[in-house]
C-alpha cells in the first residue's frame, strides 16, 4: 500500500465530537475504512471528507446508520446515472453533427 497520510480515530472523535463507537459502527457497515497502525485506530485522509459528509447526515438530518447507508447509496446511484447521461449526450452529439 502507498504511504498514505492518516489521522488517529481518537483525534477525529475529539475534533468532530463523536464517539469512537460511532466510527467503529461506520467501519462495520463499510462506510469508512479504519486501519490499525502501531496499536492505534487511524483513518486515512482521503476518507475524512466522506466521514464529514456522514457526520452531517447523522447530526443535521438526525439519520441513523441505516438511513445514512441508504442516502449514500442513492447519491452514488444518482452520480452514476448523471455520468451515464453525459456519456449518452456525448454519443448523441456525434450523430447530430453529421
Amino acid at each position: 500500500m502507498h504511504n498514505r497520510e492518516f489521522t488517529s480515530a481518537q483525534t477525529l472523535c475529539s475534533s468532530y465530537n463523536i464517539e469512537l463507537s460511532f466510527l467503529d459502527a461506520l467501519h462495520t457497515m463499510r462506510l469508512i475504512e479504519i486501519k490499525i497502525i502501531e496499536h492505534h485506530r487511524v483513518v486515512y485522509h482521503d476518507q475524512i471528507s466522506e466521514l464529514e459528509r456522514i457526520i452531517r447526515l447523522y447530526k443535521e438530518l438526525n439519520l441513523n446508520l441505516e438511513g445514512i447507508d441508504v442516502v449514500l447509496n442513492l447519491l452514488e446511484k444518482e452520480q452514476q446515472l448523471r455520468n451515464e447521461v453525459v456519456t449518452l449526450q456525448n454519443r448523441l452529439r456525434l450523430y447530430e453533427s453529421d
